[in-house]
């Protein structure tokens, strides 16, 4: 790419008036998929924000401020934190992601000792396209709940809601251009919104509850002086903080680290894919300037920051790397201006009302398109790698992930007292198509002829 194409550079400050607009940008792309993750797994949204804008920030100083990358909260944890939430609940889920987190760190520390020629072994396209699908598809029955049920009853109200706001999603992922074309999943939800608000006062089946935002509201307008309006304003987010709010030993369990430890094994990978896509964008190689050890670890970091707050984990997010390539902004000061903002609208109190009043089935339409998108994106993985399923060992090993995680397959390992680890679903077919893969012969025909690790060799 040549210099003539941006608009700002990487360590460029652009002037105060266009950096405002170019942060919120920023903050509109992730928005709508950052405050999903939460939404889903009965996290914090507030929290979740606050804690994308610290990763955020510790993730540019990590790299050195030359990596625009925002962190939002992770799809990928998504079931991982449904099951650890029933069973150690929020604090047990902060433990499972503190430890993934720490994964993060040991493979940075790895790939600076030893390069990245040994990740290909470790994750070739042939294990993780095929997780990825099941991630995607294994989070597909949340989806169509929330978009048809009221507590397990069909509602044909509230899945017109959910009708409304994907069909305003697809038609913005597909037709909308320039700043709108980067924002369609917070537009459908918008959209979504306001189709709840009116199909409640027509109908009187209570699809949306307002109640919330409308006391919150109030709370401000009937403020008796500026200091008092501005108290109102503010709210402290619901934080899970250890050795605060709970004690980490009460809490520690081995169920919930099978469960959400693994993952990380799978968004390493897809890091790495971000990584690759951004340098193309930018013009420069990321994974060799800063490096790819401390982009990991950036993402590590993140990851624990969210865990000792109470938020999701996170990870490198596509929807602002769409904002980059289309502006041409690479400045690293728009990314930590929008983190910023991300960290403000996270202790605003109207604002945590607001989107907690966001309809099950306006989030079940959402999710029906995201959903399905993460599973896609495995398939492309395996395509644009060229992996050949015409190979016996592809097949098999493809088929025993694909239907261990999708079909709920799970292992009970005993560990005394009567007790048992559960390793189950995604977790468990990740770590079963990383055993067949090391075991099998034949391994260079998993790696495919167009493999994204082989592509970053050649570019370091």
């Amino acid at each position: 790419m040549s210099e003539k194409n941006i608009v700002l550079d990487v360590r460029e400050v652009p002037k105060l008036s266009k950096w405002l607009i170019f942060s919120i940008q920023h903050l509109f792309a992730m928005f709508g998929a950052t405050i999903l993750v939460p939404f889903l797994t009965e996290l914090s949204p507030a929290v979740a924000l606050v804690s994308s804008g610290f990763g955020t920030l510790a993730y540019l100083l990590i790299t050195r401020g030359q990596i625009p990358a925002y962190l939002g909260s992770s799809f990928a944890f998504i079931a991982p934190i449904t099951s650890a939430m029933a069973i150690g609940g929020p604090e047990g889920v902060m433990i499972g992601s503190f430890l993934a987190g720490v994964v993060y760190g040991i493979l940075s520390l790895l790939i600076a000792a030893f390069g990245t020629d040994w990740i290909i072994k470790v994750l070739p396209p042939i294990v993780v396209g095929p997780v990825i699908i099941v991630i995607g598809l294994g989070l597909a029955p949340t989806a169509i709940d929330m978009a048809m049920n009221v507590d397990g009853e069909y509602s044909g109200v509230h899945f017109s809601a959910a009708i409304v706001t994907l069909l305003i999603t697809v038609i913005g992922s597909l037709l909308f251009k320039g700043f709108f074309g980067l924002i369609p999943i917070l537009i459908g939800i918008i959209g979504g919104y306001t189709y709840s608000l009116v199909i409640t006062a027509i109908t009187n089946v209570k699809v949306l509850d307002a109640s919330g935002v409308q006391a919150a509201w109030d709370k401000i307008v009937s403020s008796n002086s500026f200091g008092e309006a501005i108290q109102s304003i503010f709210l402290v987010p619901d934080f899970v903080i250890p050795f605060v709010t709970f004690n980490p030993v009460d809490a520690f369990s081995w169920s919930v680290v099978f469960l959400m430890v693994p993952v990380a094994i799978v968004t390493v990978a897809e890091h790495i894919g971000d990584q690759m896509v951004l340098s193309k964008i930018a013009g420069r190689n990321f994974l060799k300037k800063p490096g790819l050890h401390r982009s990991i670890l950036g993402d590590g970091v993140a990851t624990v920051i969210a865990s000792l707050l109470g938020g999701p984990p996170n990870t490198t997010y596509g929807e602002n790397i769409g904002v980059l390539a289309i502006t041409r902004v690479f400045s690293v000061f728009v990314i930590g201006g929008a983190a910023v903002l991300a960290m403000i609208f996270g202790f605003i109190g109207i604002i945590t009302e607001l989107i907690g009043s966001i309809p099950s089935p306006v989030m079940g339409g959402v999710s029906i398109l995201l959903f399905g998108i993460i599973a896609s994106s495995g398939l492309r993985m395996l395509i644009d790698s060229q992996i050949d399923l015409g190979e016996k060992r592809n097949l098999v090993i493809s088929s025993v992930i694909l239907v261990i995680g999708i079909g709920g397959a799970h292992i009970d390992i005993p560990v005394g007292n009567g007790q048992v680890v559960p390793i189950a679903g995604m977790a468990l077919s990740a770590l079963v198509g990383l055993v067949l893969n090391l075991i099998l012969p034949e391994k260079e025909s998993g790696y495919g002829n167009g493999s994204m690790f082989a592509r970053s060799e050649d570019e370091e």
